[in-house]
């Protein structure tokens, strides 16, 4: 896709996802065989229930449909989340994963680190880096820079989160 028209997609759809409270993510096209599918990504702090992407969908489509920015051919419209193992990749993604376990890869051979993202600063982020074999977790501090890529993990397995609790009481 065009930059062009990447550019002209996102100021048409942009302010239909806002109205709907969500933010507009991603736009994406891509061909298969014949066809064009178009894939818009929206998201929000609290996430996006099914009833919000069906109500998106159609503002889309209906605009779309209503403009000639997808040109002439036909195209399908795919409207979802970023899912379960989203790649963080703005500051405003790692701050909905605060909490949630995260796998980095670090830049200039850092190799890889599995930790919780704890706070987001200006600079970087807290962490608190599972114990390993019964040891305590450890805290530690990753700035921006060091991250070449971040990825939300899935748990199956986690208890919930006794600091979340104290959040919502301090609230």
């Amino acid at each position: 896709m065009s930059t062009t028209q990447s550019e002209r997609l996102r100021e048409l759809l942009e302010p239909l996802v806002t109205s709907e409270g969500l933010d507009l993510e991603e736009i994406a096209i891509d061909s298969v065989g014949r066809k064009r599918v178009l894939r818009v990504v929206v998201d929000s702090d609290t996430g996006a229930d099914l009833d919000q992407i069906a109500d998106v969908s159609r503002a889309l489509s209906a605009k779309l449909d209503e403009s000639d920015a997808m040109g002439a051919g036909e195209y399908t419209l795919e409207v979802g989340t970023p899912g379960a193992e989203r790649l963080l990749k703005e500051r405003l993604h790692y701050e909905r994963a605060v909490n949630r376990l995260v796998k980095f890869q670090l830049t200039e051979g850092g190799g890889e680190l599995v930790a919780r993202i704890l706070k987001v600063g200006d600079e970087g982020l807290e962490l608190e880096v599972p114990g390993v074999k019964g040891r305590k977790a450890t805290a530690r501090g990753l700035a921006f820079s060091d991250i070449d890529k971040a990825r939300v993990q899935v748990e199956f397995n986690r208890k919930d989160d006794e600091k979340n609790d104290k959040k919502e009481e301090e609230a």
